[in-house]
């Protein structure tokens, strides 16, 4: 009776103790290992036992309740450790694809197999525990159920909650960082002696979840087969939401590497909230994300940009290889190349990645996880993968220049470009364009104010393209030769194209937009984002400079046929009627006068007191961080402040903005057709038209609203300009009063 109690303490039954499960399920046959945790304590004394006393009955049903639970926890452990469906030897290819494939079926989780090898542990002592009371009952002569009892007793504060642990995650099927968070929820306890255990329970699911995070933030692999880490591949999202993996596969077969890059970078991981143990705060996960992301780009340069890379440090005077983009100011020195070919090891160094696995290691070494020093560990391998990927992006890919570039041709810094631009296109951009030729007419004048302002240095100009989002494909500045044929090609396959169609223009002219051609790693800083926040600005800007270049050019045209005619009248000595005609004319112009002087202090305003103050400050804001991810900020507040402060993010204004400059235009085209122009009702409607609207935006711009928010500073100065005689002010309480009727007359309209 001793060893038949001793083995059923160790999930061994027999006659004198029986397991009511196997005896209901197969008359006696030891259980599978598939067969799932019992949730019923089946150990029983045998029934046919009349010698035990009822007191000894009761001890030895105590006891053996142990026995079950170790033979519970053991089933588990034996099940999650199995690897059989990983490979067998002498099993054909075949037939490894049907077990992987069951093995898929049957969900296996290595952290289920990291915690049945903490269980392993425990039952371990457990069994040494067994084998020190058998010893010491062969030796002596001692009473055995006190025995058993008194060497048993702190296993029954252990063994219980440890099986209604492995019964709760079998039954709901807990894994990966669900199982983390449910084991370091059982950590708060007040048993000292189990609080151990399941602290070295949650170290072993540790031991895993660090192995994962040293794949990702070392090497930049994804070592998830289960989806149990709470970093996830985005076709994984697609397939749960329907997608087959046929599908996602076609579509990444039609992407080439450096758009694969991208693609990951922006769209190919994503945090998997399931997954993610409520003791790991957001932030921290997100910038295990970072990492992880930023060391694939490190480790995985693109061959085009290894090639540009090479190449222009060959160029460079040996022992001079100075960083390019921010002369002056961000000098990486480097020593001679000995290699010219750039791999990840150059931009992820060795000892950088020996850095990031040490400290990995010591958190995965210590027996206690803690919050802080995990969180700290994060933030320096986060800011060490910032770091390099800010001096890829920064050093080697020339940001500072892109930008200088995006500032010149979207913002319209190289104001001479245009301004020629416009005027070469413009008898052009008096006729509706046509659907078939549209972007292949303006690159004529296009490429005509190229050739007249752009300097062969200019190594960005061929990366910019014009286009009209509403009529076709984007036709490339570098393509001096225009056909048809070729503009229906398909474009260079590294351009961020931005189809943005215009709102409610007045003609097909305002949707022109431009393209800009960009590399990879560039595209991580420059999304499509970045790219159609620039183009609404360009678009707006362009406008307004076409209508300050037509009530200059009105003027001009104006001017000069009055010289004529004055010539003309002077030459047959008659001098009343230019005296006449300059009269009747003269409310004509002051009106353009009033529409010029709003157009110009609106352009200087935006050119000077948004965009260059703006510029500024991102360029001291560049200079002084090292940080990729701050950069990215940098740039964002960059492009919000320009459009908060040039008021396109409030409709109102905007709405506005875009009524005064048509009627700017239907008022230029009107006065240069002034021949025909025989009665001034027209004239007079446009007149009151404009001084509602202009009025209107005063009022709005000096209103308490904006008075607060970050336009302030620089809007104040934009209205003492617009007010500095207190004209505005005092025609902006009477004119948006009086509302006089006028017949409707219809808009002339420039053909």
């Amino acid at each position: 009776m001793l060893h038949e109690l001793l083995l059923a303490l160790l999930g061994y039954t027999g006659d004198l103790i029986v397991d009511e499960r196997e005896q209901l399920h197969s008359l006696g046959a030891p259980l599978s290992l598939d067969a799932p945790v019992s949730d019923e304590r089946s150990f029983r004394l045998a029934p046919d036992i009349s010698f035990i006393e009822t007191s000894d009955r009761d001890l030895i049903e105590r006891l053996i309740t142990l026995g079950f639970y170790y033979r519970e926890l053991d089933r588990f452990a034996t099940k999650s450790r199995n690897l059989s469906w990983i490979r067998s030897p002498g099993v054909s290819p075949l037939e490894r694809i049907s077990e992987l494939q069951k093995g898929k079926a049957e969900k296996p989780s290595v952290y289920h197999r990291a915690i049945a090898n903490g269980i392993v542990e425990i039952l371990s002592i457990y069994r040494s525990a067994v084998l020190q009371i058998e010893q010491k009952l062969l030796a002596e002569t001692l009473p055995i159920l006190a025995t058993v009892t008194q060497g048993l007793n702190k296993f029954f504060i252990l063994l219980p909650p440890l099986y209604e642990l492995v019964l709760e995650i079998e039954r709901n099927d807990i894994r990966g960082g669900q199982l983390l968070n449910l084991l370091h929820k059982r950590c708060h306890c007040g048993v000292p002696e189990l609080q151990t255990c399941i602290q070295r329970l949650l170290w072993h699911g540790h031991q895993v979840m660090y192995n994962q995070l040293a794949s990702w933030m070392v090497y930049g692999i994804l070592q998830d087969h289960h989806g149990e880490f709470f970093i996830r591949r985005q076709e994984e999202r697609s397939l749960e939401h329907g997608s087959s993996q046929t599908d996602v596969t076609k579509k990444m077969a039609h992407l080439s590497t450096d758009d694969i890059s991208l693609t990951d970078w922006h769209l190919g991981f994503h945090i998997y909230l399931d997954m993610l143990p409520e003791y790991i705060h957001m932030r921290v996960a997100e910038s295990v994300l970072f990492a992880g992301k930023a060391v694939r780009v490190l480790r995985n340069p693109s061959t085009a940009f290894r090639f540009q890379d090479s190449i222009s440090h060959q160029q460079m005077p040996k022992g001079s290889q100075k960083a390019q983009g921010f002369t002056g100011r961000f000098l990486f020195q480097k020593g001679p190349l000995v290699d010219s070919k750039l791999t990840g090891d150059d931009l992820l160094p060795q000892s950088e990645a020996d850095k990031i696995e040490a400290m990995l290691r010591d958190l995965k070494e210590s027996s206690e996880f803690h919050k802080r020093s995990f969180e700290c560990a994060v933030d320096s391998i986060r800011a060490i993968a910032a770091s390099h990927l800010w001096q890829l992006v920064v050093v080697r890919a020339d940001l500072n220049g892109h930008l200088k570039a995006l500032k010149d041709y979207f913002l319209l810094a190289k104001g001479d470009f245009f301004q020629c631009f416009l005027e070469e296109s413009r008898q052009l951009m008096r006729l509706p364009p046509r659907q078939s030729t549209a972007e292949a007419d303006l690159m004529v004048p296009f490429q005509l104010a190229a050739i007249k302002t752009i300097s062969e240095e200019d190594k960005y100009f061929s990366r910019v393209s014009l286009r009209m989002p509403s009529f076709g494909l984007s036709v490339k500045s570098s393509q001096l030769d225009i056909s048809r044929g070729k503009a229906n090609a398909g474009g260079n396959s590294g351009a961020m194209s931005v189809n943005t169609s215009s709102e409610a223009s007045r003609d097909g002219w305002d949707g022109i937009s431009l393209d800009y051609s960009v590399d990879w790693p560039l595209g991580l800083f420059f999304t499509q984002e970045v790219l159609s926040k620039y183009q609404k600005v360009f678009q707006y800007l362009l406008r307004l400079k076409r209508t300050q270049m037509e009530l200059d050019k009105s003027w001009a045209s104006v001017m000069h046929q009055d010289h004529r005619g004055f010539v003309k009248h002077k030459s047959d000595n008659t001098n009343s009627t230019p005296r006449r005609h300059r009269q009747h004319f003269k409310p004509m112009w002051r009106v353009r006068e009033h529409m010029a002087f709003l157009i110009r202090n609106l352009q200087f305003y935006i050119q000077v007191d948004v965009i260059e103050s703006q510029w500024n400050v991102l360029q001291g804001r560049i200079q002084d961080s090292h940080d990729f991810t701050e950069l990215v900020g940098f740039h964002q507040e960059y492009l919000s402040a320009l459009i908060s402060q040039s008021f396109l993010d409030i409709g109102s204004v905007s709405r506005i903005l875009d009524s005064i400059m048509k009627l700017c235009l239907q008022f230029c085209w009107n006065i240069e057709n002034q021949e025909s122009f025989t009665n001034s009702s027209e004239l007079e409607h446009i007149t009151e038209e404009y001084n509602k609207k202009s009025n209107s935006l005063y009022t709005i711009l000096r209103s308490s609203r904006l008075a607060g928010s970050q336009r302030a500073p620089f809007l104040r100065r934009f209205l003492l300009r617009l007010n500095f005689n207190s004209f505005f002010e005092a025609t902006a309480r009477g004119v948006l009063n009086v509302v006089r009727p006028r017949p409707a007359l219809p808009v002339l309209n420039p053909q």
